[in-house]
């Protein structure tokens, strides 16, 4: 990356534009700041967890199914109990809203994404998930036995263009002004992902997949888990720095980690997981949404939204004989309720779910992303010299992973008002540190920093501005450092206590995490003996 004004404004140089001589210059001439707003996951119920001290229960209660979290997971393992027939089910939410690091928001312009914005077409292995799109209409049938997608569903052109060198090009590796050393590394670090994904295990599964239980365990692939991707790239003797450029942002992108604290076989993963399966060219594309993900918890959440409660705080969980106790707060009533549920799926967060079970021991190893997201709200689309604006923009210079066009599937995709999701993952410092920042630092200041980075790229849209709004996440997601992911399957309990969560695969990625939620809910029906045929 050069070190432009646009890493001044990054996190590397903390306060450059808010403190110290240069920051209140450029205050002093600044236009007026826009409106906006500060938000993100509920700090009080969080501190409020970790502090303790609820009230005894005053209430006890009994279900059949008791899901504790209501994110992807937790809504995917609701989904699947719905799916099969089983309604004997409760899901409890910290947050008034279900949905997790998927969550969506809208205002008078458009719906917009606080976090995950899209959905790979799923590999053919991803059975459940593509079960569950089809029941959303987003699968539409078959051709010759392959999975036929809407249309309006999948990414519309233009898909990615990254600003390099002064102008914009389509995809996201620079194809122009490379030298020699940068033309060989990228040519052969393409070949071998592509022969990783091409790869079958002596066991006869994928090198690499999507769920990563599908992905082969011999031993050679395994052992990539122990080194990380950074070393795993000296190692092959690649150092171009336009191939290190690309790779650090895949890496920002899919797990807010720098490459070298990410494992190998992670990295890789990014590039060889994916193989699509759909007919009519698809399987290389995305679904998205305005709202991005938003769209698929919406859909799964409607369909008990009457077995959903939420500003609910588990705060025990406990064995009791062959059942499972489970103590929630609820912040309307300020009271607890003791529910008894014959089986309890702990869909939360691993630091989470080891403070409110102790049975499952410490969430050492556990580490997770601090990111910033803002939605910024322009009264016209950005242009820009080169290819024509796409839905993911991604500048070559800049700290941030850039925008995606909330507008860019629907009729106002050409011209118009629309919102910019803008990702900064806040990578190049230890998570708590970070964290701290990520709280310390007061909105205006990360205001500058979003519009001071949207300008440099895209000097048209001075003026344009006319909403921030921003939302930090804290804990965002799983970081795959070495040695984290292939570290056995000890951290299961016993039914008929479940967890389902993405940590436990380690990848954040909405097909884990709807694996991990379906797997606990195949567990917990066959635990009490309700017939299903099973989807994974």
């Amino acid at each position: 990356m050069k070190a432009d004004r646009r890493m001044v404004l990054g996190l590397g140089a903390a306060a450059a534009c808010a403190a110290g001589a240069g920051g209140i210059a450029y205050a002093l001439h600044e236009p007026a700041l826009p409106e906006g707003t500060l938000e993100g996951a509920d700090l009080a119920r969080g501190h409020r967890l970790r502090q303790g001290d609820f009230p005894a229960p005053s209430r006890t209660d009994e279900v059949d199914v008791l899901i504790a979290g209501g994110g992807v997971a937790g809504l995917s393992a609701a989904w699947r109990l719905h799916d099969a027939g089983f309604t004997r089910f409760r899901l409890l939410e910290l947050e008034d809203r279900v949905g997790g690091n998927a969550r969506s928001g809208r205002n008078a312009v458009s719906a917009y994404p606080l976090g995950a914005h899209y959905l790979p077409v799923p590999n053919q292995e991803a059975r459940a998930l593509r079960n569950m799109l089809g029941q959303f209409g987003m699968i539409t049938g078959e051709a010759n036995g392959v999975p036929v997608y809407d249309p309006t569903q999948l990414c519309a052109d233009l898909e990615e263009r990254l600003f390099w060198q002064g102008s914009w090009q389509e995809g996201l590796i620079p194809r122009t002004g490379l030298s020699p050393t940068d033309r060989r590394d990228l040519a052969a670090f393409e070949a071998a992902m592509a022969g990783y994904s091409k790869r079958i295990g002596t066991d006869g599964k994928p090198a690499f997949a999507v769920p990563m239980a599908y992905s082969s365990r011999d031993a050679y692939l395994t052992a990539l888990d122990r080194q990380s991707f950074s070393v795993w790239l000296d190692a092959q003797g690649w150092h171009s720095p336009v191939l290190r450029a690309h790779v650090r942002y895949a890496m920002r992108d899919d797990y807010g980690t720098e490459p070298g604290e990410v494992s190998a076989w992670a990295g890789i993963h990014y590039f060889a997981a994916r193989r699509g399966w759909a007919a009519e060219g698809a399987g290389g594309n995305e679904l998205t949404w305005p709202e991005g993900n938003g769209r698929l918890v919406a859909r799964m959440a409607g369909l008990f939204a009457d077995r959903i409660a939420g500003g609910r705080i588990v705060h025990h969980v406990l064995r009791d004989d062959d059942a499972i106790l489970v103590d929630s707060f609820d912040v309307a009533t300020n009271t607890t309720t003791r529910t008894r549920a014959r089986a309890a799926i702990l869909a939360m967060p691993h630091f989470v779910a080891v403070r409110v079970c102790p049975e499952l021991g410490s969430a050492d190893g556990f580490s997770y992303a601090p990111w910033l997201i803002a939605n910024v709200t322009v009264d016209r689309l950005p242009k820009g010299p080169g290819v024509p604006l796409a839905w993911d923009n991604v500048s070559s210079t800049s700290n941030s992973l850039g925008y995606v066009v909330a507008t860019h599937q629907g009729p106002d995709a050409i011209a118009g008002a629309s919102v910019l999701t803008w990702y900064l993952p806040l990578s190049d410092m230890p998570p708590a540190d970070a964290r701290r920042l990520l709280l310390a630092r007061p909105a205006e200041d990360w205001k500058r920093i979003v519009r001071e980075d949207l300008l440099l790229t895209n000097p048209d849209l001075d003026g344009a501005i006319r909403r921030i709004d921003l939302w930090r996440w804290g804990h965002a997601m799983i970081r795959p450092t070495p040695g984290f992911l292939w570290r056995g399957d000890g951290v299961q309990p016993e039914p008929p206590l479940f967890l389902a969560h993405s940590d436990l695969s380690g990848l954040s990625l909405f097909e884990e995490a709807h694996y991990h939620g379906v797997r606990a809910a195949e567990g917990a029906m066959a635990r009490l003996g309700h017939a299903h045929a099973s989807l994974l």
